[in-house]
């Protein structure tokens, strides 16, 4: 299997169970391995008391990305810490895009940067270190279920 084909497999079988992904409307673009890109469009419900996007569902759409980038081996790879730098606001009706790209990774540890855009305008960036835990998460029937395209 090369490596865009078992990145493309950890992304569908991630996917199938990413009940939260999924919930906020959340859109798999591409991935790649130690790449992933996400969309999410901001809706009412996640704007904040200045009718701007609320800085968890950004933190979200970037985190996911970033845990699409890192688990793209096909190995169960988790966060261990993650940062966040907002730059701009978002606003109802924005699609924003999350890039993430992989920076280092030695070992069992990683280091992903996200950035996350509206309208080709950078609103935060986003760095996350990932930990492998050594095991793959996919099983041998690949798969089941809500494939991304």
């Amino acid at each position: 299997m090369t490596g865009a084909e078992l990145a493309k497999l950890s992304a569908e079988t991630m996917w199938a169970s990413d009940r939260a992904s999924q919930g906020l409307g959340m859109d798999v673009v591409s991935v790649e391995p130690g790449k992933a890109t996400l969309t999410m469009t901001v809706n009412e419900t996640m704007t904040n008391g200045h009718g701007t996007a609320h800085g968890g569902f950004i933190f979200a759409l970037a985190d996911s990305a970033f845990a699409f980038a890192c688990n793209s081996y096909g190995e169960t790879t988790v966060a261990a810490h993650c940062s966040i730098s907002y730059i701009r606001p978002g606003r109802l009706g924005d699609l924003l895009t999350a890039e993430a790209r992989e920076v280092s990774r030695a070992g069992r540890s990683g280091i992903y940067d996200v950035r996350v855009s509206a309208n080709g305008v950078t609103i935060a960036e986003f760095r996350g270190h990932s930990r492998s835990l050594g095991s793959s998460f996919i099983g041998t029937d690949g798969p089941q279920t809500n494939k991304p395209a």
